[in-house]
């Protein structure tokens, strides 16, 4: 009988946590699409500057892998920079400007 009602109670404590589990993910989910807005100006500013380095890259005629070796970076880090999924530093932004012939304005007024 005791064994039971312990039962019972333990049933009910899981099924509690299991409905705050729910209502927490519920929040995170609606609050992460309120959010579209910020994410999709971010990815277009993101996207603008990488469409700006790989306009610059091509207009001097190299290639990521060259770019790359030239400041010390990877090439994945350089294709990461154009593909808007992460930012260069601001060493790498003057090396990269040094490195295509620009001034560091020339470079960002391209960024929207």
């Amino acid at each position: 009988m005791v064994f039971s009602a312990i039962t019972g109670l333990i049933g009910l404590l899981f099924a509690g946590l299991w409905i705050t589990f729910l209502i927490l993910i519920a929040r995170a989910l609606l609050k992460y699409l309120r959010t579209k807005e910020v994410r999709s100006e971010k990815t277009a500013v993101a996207r603008s500057l990488g469409e700006a380095l790989k306009a610059h890259r091509i207009r001097c005629k190299m290639t990521q892998e060259f770019v790359a070796e030239s400041i010390g970076v990877s090439r994945q880090a350089v294709s990461k920079w154009e593909l808007g999924v992460s930012d260069p530093s601001t060493s790498n932004l003057f090396a990269l400007a040094k490195l295509f012939g620009i001034p560091v304005e020339e470079l960002l007024k391209d960024v929207e």
